[in-house]
């Protein structure tokens, strides 16, 4: 463990939240957060184990003590009867998936950003598209984490099942997670396919590819009738067999178009407005189609460069492209300019207490603006038809709601504060954003 540092500025990668603890310390072993713990709670104070700081709200924002994820890193043991893979909380998943890689296996699934912590991703919900287990925590088989009193605690369907249940996604609020254990799969091949579709033709046909892919993900660009579809299908290919896409075609559509170009236009859009409406028609018709195939991970993750501020809800399946029609009739009708597209994604049902997909199929939509736009009208436009459709939101993506209004939305939250009250009744890991959203 490194000695305290004095006076850090602590800041999550969008910059919308930043925070200047007391003490910064790097622990090295679970022991060294047990101690870090016992203090906090001795003091009366907080402490909070940080990600990299891609979640938009301010759930990890420390307010006394912040420990830095950075030397808790690696697999810990890999099962191969069980078909599981233990890992230090603090890897990043990136690095997870080239380990899995190097032992020829792989998670089920993933959202398309590959820079967070695995704890981090776990514990705020993070999810991808469609397969049987969209979420990351859904693929837990176990994790290892320390209460708010200092005890070093085991999670499995064998020990502590009561706990495995509801600390998958735990927000931080029930300890800090050391280890986590992953369900795998030996890895596999995808083929993907990437293409411009129409408003009505995917909106008329998304039932049908959800149906026929095992993953979809739609973008679609307000103001146009423009949307870049993409259909992931898990394949008989033996890892070496795939064909992905060159280095320069590569290059061209994930760097160069998806990253460099569009943030220009981005920036562009911000100087000027009124020019976001006719970018957009630019932007939707910049990628051609294309299929290639390659291994699950590389498939799934999306290099993001243009950094950007992001509100997502899941809405039930049933009623989402209803809900994505009307989110399309506000925008039309108001004065926002809307620079990047919203993402359309499903998840199928899961039983983690306060996961979005928690009893029943989920429909996300996902809205951004570049991280240099004042995000509040729009968002704050959007939300109040996203929660009377009976959303959820993304915990850690941009939301206005509180205890009192998700409660109803999640018929396990007393179960999840009664698990707070025995793994944390001093709130050793409490912060504003856990106090708003769970009470005190």
């Amino acid at each position: 463990m490194t000695s305290p540092v004095h006076g850090h500025l602590w800041r999550n990668w969008s910059g919308l939240e930043e925070a200047v603890p007391r003490h910064v310390e790097t622990p090295a072993a679970v022991g060294a957060v047990v101690a870090a713990v016992r203090r906090a709670r001795e003091a009366g104070t907080t402490v909070k184990m940080t990600g990299t700081g891609h979640s938009f709200t301010a759930i990890a924002a420390p307010e006394h003590t912040l420990l830095r994820p950075e030397a808790m890193t690696g697999i810990l043991d890999v099962d191969r009867e069980a078909m599981t893979v233990t890992a230090r909380a603090g890897t990043p998943l990136k690095d997870l998936n080239l380990a899995l890689e190097r032992l020829g296996l792989s998670l089920h699934n993933m959202g398309d950003i590959a820079e967070q912590t695995l704890a981090g991703a776990t514990s705020t919900g993070t999810h991808g598209t469609g397969g049987t287990a969209a979420g990351l925590a859904a693929q837990l088989a176990g994790l290892e984490l320390v209460t708010g009193t200092g005890e070093v605690l085991r999670a499995s369907a064998e020990e502590n099942p009561d706990v495995l249940e509801v600390a998958r996604v735990g927000l931080g609020a029930l300890g800090i997670v050391t280890s986590l254990t992953f369900h795998v799969e030996p890895l596999f091949v995808v083929e993907a396919h990437e293409q411009p579709m129409g408003w009505d033709e995917a909106l008329g046909s998304y039932d049908e590819m959800v149906a026929a892919a095992h993953h979809v993900d739609m973008y679609w660009f307000p103001h146009t009738d423009r949307l870049v579809v993409k259909q992931n299908v898990r394949t008989d290919l033996d890892p070496g067999e795939q064909q992905p896409p060159s280095r320069l075609a590569a290059w061209w559509e994930d760097e160069l178009v998806s990253n460099t170009v569009f943030g220009g236009l981005c920036r562009l859009g911000e100087r000027v407005p009124a020019l976001v409406p006719r970018i957009n028609r630019v932007a939707g018709r910049a990628l051609s189609e294309r299929r290639y195939s390659d291994l699950a991970h590389r498939v799934f993750v999306t290099p993001r460069r243009v950094r950007f501020r992001e509100m997502e809800y899941a809405v039930p399946r049933q009623v989402g492209l209803d809900v994505l029609r009307e989110c399309r009739r506000m925008i039309d009708a108001s004065d926002w300019r809307v620079a990047f597209p919203v993402e359309i994604r499903t998840a199928p049902a899961d039983d983690i207490a306060l996961s979005t997909s928690h009893g029943r199929d989920s429909f996300y939509l996902a809205f951004h603006v570049p991280a240099g736009t004042d995000h509040r009208a729009y968002f704050g436009g959007l939300e109040p038809l996203l929660r009377e459709a009976g959303g959820r939101p993304h915990w850690g993506k941009v939301h206005t709601r509180t205890a009192a209004d998700l409660a109803p939305v999640y018929d396990r939250f007393d179960d999840f504060l009664a698990m707070r009250d025995r793994l944390d009744p001093d709130r050793v890991f409490a912060n504003d954003y856990l106090r708003r959203v769970l009470g005190p």
